[in-house]
């Protein structure tokens, strides 16, 4: 089975270090897709978010969900671009259109089109744990492509300071979960936007938590 590496990561690795050491509280579980095509959008704030997001899913759903990653990171060199194409899954872009001829989210549109689950952090790259940047628009350009492809936020919190930005030590923290109800593109980029935000400011006072640095 070509997606072993995968499976046993995050069956013996994954689960274990996310339901024991991290101790999840997840809110509104239902609202995550049970099907593709759709976009999960996340804030970012650790590498763990991936891993975290992931583990929501069915161990079925595994190799259909695609996590957009920057290139120039996790293609930098051989060992980390193998574990993070074959064994996360990741879709790499590249987060600079260098010649102005290709689109970076063509090989996210094409993973969309085979039915997969995106998922997608809009700020661009993890920021300072637990704050919030406004979102990129790749995530608008996304959803206009495939209109009938729901858009799932999902606001994390407390993963920052379990693995912050540029730290090696996992340190136990309780992390929470929120996933909003699904979103469509209904031809107006702004009021997707809005929307997108307004949700994820609603999740995040769940918790207690302003979401926008």
């Amino acid at each position: 089975m070509k997606d072993w590496p995968k499976l046993l990561f995050f069956t013996c690795i994954v689960r274990p270090l996310v339901l024991i050491i991290l101790g999840l509280n997840i809110r509104h579980r239902q609202h995550l897709p049970a099907t593709g095509p759709a976009i999960v959008v996340a804030n970012h704030n650790s590498h763990l978010d991936t891993l975290v997001l992931m583990s929501l899913f069915p161990l079925a759903q595994l190799q259909r969900l695609r996590p957009v990653a920057a290139a120039d990171y996790f293609m930098a060199n051989p060992l980390l671009a193998w574990f993070a194409t074959r064994v996360i899954g990741i879709i790499p872009i590249e987060r600079k259109n260098r010649d102005g001829h290709h689109d970076p989210l063509a090989p996210v549109q094409a993973a969309l089109e085979q039915g997969d689950i995106i998922i997608i952090f809009p700020e661009g790259t993890r920021g300072q744990p637990e704050r919030m940047q406004k979102f990129k628009s790749g995530v608008i350009h996304l959803a206009k492509a495939h209109a009938t492809a729901p858009i799932i936020p999902v606001f994390l919190h407390g993963l920052g300071k379990s693995l912050p930005k540029g730290e090696g030590l996992l340190v136990p923290f309780f992390c929470d979960v929120f996933v909003g109800p699904a979103l469509y593109w209904q031809g107006d980029r702004t009021l997707l936007m809005q929307q997108l935000e307004q949700q994820m400011e609603a999740l995040a006072s769940e918790q207690g938590h302003a979401a926008w640095d």
